[in-house]
């Protein structure tokens, strides 16, 4: 099948792991930065393992250092999403990168891609909204100025807080305060878990934190229990299938246990995380899932349903978007 066409929601892509290589290489070449090592013969990134990954993704950003780049990139992803049929997406920022974490340069950084996902709506038709993330990785102290600069930035187009990075680093509950602050904030909120620290993240993550959805989740998989729990609470898992197998936390499509998690009730929802750095689209994912687990359209079209209730946006947002999966079927 050809799912170029299929109208999608996207609620789980980081802004700067959504970088197309030769953007990043472009960028270089203006700023005369070095960016030896980052890619294969192919112009692809390249990367060992997680650990490494998160070393490149790091150094890609180094291209990033201005609003206006934010911008640019911000309009070039949404144009590429548009392309893949993308309807709506929330992107995740974080003021570690966009300004340093300091609350003035945060708002002239959030302001460059607001106002580009503005053009690119009108242009294209694609809905963005932002949610800030928190890096794991650098700590909770660096969590609460994040948390601070939503906070002070939510609104109509910042909707969501969550937290990415390293989640073997430190405990759910250090974060609790950084949550607790976007949540008083009225902002939505969703965080990485149950990718690499196993079942047991996910559960910690849901008592300390109380998100609304999960990033990944899938090794929720591995207990029963905590599936069931998933599936009557209703937690939205931001499922991602090719990073997973790209990163080697499966072997295969078939292999990847978002079918199972939907068969038992689990809300999931498809997202391509960082998709230059695992070589993938949006369309591509649906048709590897649609080949490994024999889905039909009607199924995507109940999984962007799902995408669309959980969405951090307003209910006139909301009603639109999911007129426009009607109008699709």
């Amino acid at each position: 099948m050809d799912f170029a066409e299929t109208p999608k929601l996207e609620l789980h892509l980081h802004i700067e792991g959504a970088m197309p290589p030769d953007f990043a290489r472009r960028l270089a070449d203006e700023k005369d930065i070095d960016l030896g090592g980052l890619f294969d013969d192919r112009g692809a990134y390249a990367y060992r393992d997680f650990f490494h990954f998160l070393q490149v993704y790091d150094k890609a950003c180094s291209v990033l250092q201005t609003p206006r780049d934010y911008a640019r990139l911000t309009g070039e992803i949404l144009r590429r999403s548009a392309g893949d049929g993308v309807i709506y997406t929330e992107m995740f920022l974080s003021p570690d990168f966009c300004g340093g974490g300091d609350l003035g340069a945060w708002q002239e950084y959030l302001a460059a891609i607001e106002e580009a996902a503005r053009t690119a709506e009108a242009r294209h038709g694609i809905v963005m909204r932002a949610v800030v993330t928190a890096v794991r990785h650098l700590g909770p102290e660096q969590a609460k100025s994040a948390a601070r600069c939503a906070a002070e930035t939510a609104g109509a187009f910042l909707t969501g807080f969550g937290m990415a990075g390293d989640e073997t680093r430190g405990r759910a509950g250090d974060f609790a305060w950084a949550f607790d602050c976007a949540r008083e904030a009225g902002l939505g909120l969703t965080s990485h878990a149950g990718e690499w620290a196993g079942p047991e993240s996910v559960r910690e993550t849901l008592d300390a934190l109380r998100p609304a959805r999960i990033g990944h989740g899938v090794r929720a998989a591995e207990d029963p229990a905590l599936v069931a729990r998933l599936a009557e609470a209703g937690t939205v898992l931001e499922v991602c299938p090719g990073s997973n197998i790209a990163l080697g936390l499966y072997p295969d499509w078939a292999a990847h246990p978002v079918a199972r998690l939907r068969a038992a009730g689990v809300k999931v929802t498809l997202s391509t995380d960082d998709p230059p750095f695992f070589h993938t689209r949006l369309p591509f994912e649906y048709a590897r899932m649609a080949e490994a687990f024999g889905w039909e359209p009607a199924d995507f079209t109940e999984m962007n349903r799902a995408a669309a209730a959980a969405a951090f946006c307003d209910a006139a947002t909301r009603a639109a978007l999911l007129k426009r999966l009607e109008d699709a079927t």
